[in-house]
């Protein structure tokens, strides 16, 4: 695909805990044959060196992403096989980069996990990094952004500021697993709520059983 021709899903991935959830919504995008345009913001970096023991790196972003996606929710390497090449890393330092800019040809933004500093940074209309940039950039463009803010409880100041963002268009996507799709593995619950963020971007995908309107289906799958 040319560069004139692709038209990427920004994924950023802020500092709340919750990688898991980047990367099944990452693996469910490329598995829907979407480009995406990476950010990985500082703090999650060590969010990430935390939650799974893999060290973000610039230099080395392709390595470090697919050792990464093919993680499963469990901690086990190798669980799943993943192709990185439709994926472009920005430094979350970069703004410069392309998605700073609203001439930039993308579908719209996934911030997945966002904290709560995160959040309240995109409903001010901060930049501080590239993640918010692209997030203010991406409303202002009226284009699909979805916010999976993981937090809990959530405090007086964070609730304005998701409905700021709700306001301005955004999807408040609390990172809230459901039980009634018959989950028996984390990654099922994982799985889930980066199904809920691909439904909300619109992106076709099977991650999780849907409600059909039959009451314990999902305890016979």
């Amino acid at each position: 695909m040319s560069q004139q021709q692709r038209q990427p899903w920004i994924v950023g991935v802020s500092g709340a805990s919750g990688t898991p959830f980047a990367a099944a919504v990452l693996r469910g995008l490329l598995a829907a044959g979407e480009s995406v345009d990476l950010v990985v913001s500082r703090a999650s970096r060590l969010t990430l060196l935390d939650e799974t023991g893999i060290a973000f790196r610039d230099a080395h972003w392709q390595e470090d992403l697919r050792c990464w996606l093919a993680r499963g929710a469990d901690g086990k390497p190798h669980t799943f096989d993943v192709d990185v090449s439709g994926v472009r890393h920005w430094a979350a330092g970069d703004l410069a980069a392309g998605p700073s800019s609203g001439s930039y040809p993308a579908k719209g933004m996934l911030i997945v996990p966002a904290s709560t500093a995160c959040v309240a940074g995109v409903a001010l209309g901060l930049s501080k990094d590239l993640l918010q940039r692209a997030a203010s950039v991406t409303l202002k463009e009226r284009r699909k952004l979805v916010v999976a803010v993981r937090e809990t409880p959530l405090s007086g100041q964070t609730l304005k500021a998701l409905v700021a963002l709700d306001e301005a268009g955004a999807v408040v996507l609390p990172a809230s697993p459901a039980f009634y799709a018959g989950a028996t593995h984390i990654q099922d619950l994982v799985d889930f709520v980066a199904g809920r963020v691909l439904d909300a971007a619109g992106v076709p995908h099977q991650l999780y059983r849907r409600w059909e309107g039959e009451l314990g289906g999902g305890s016979r799958g």
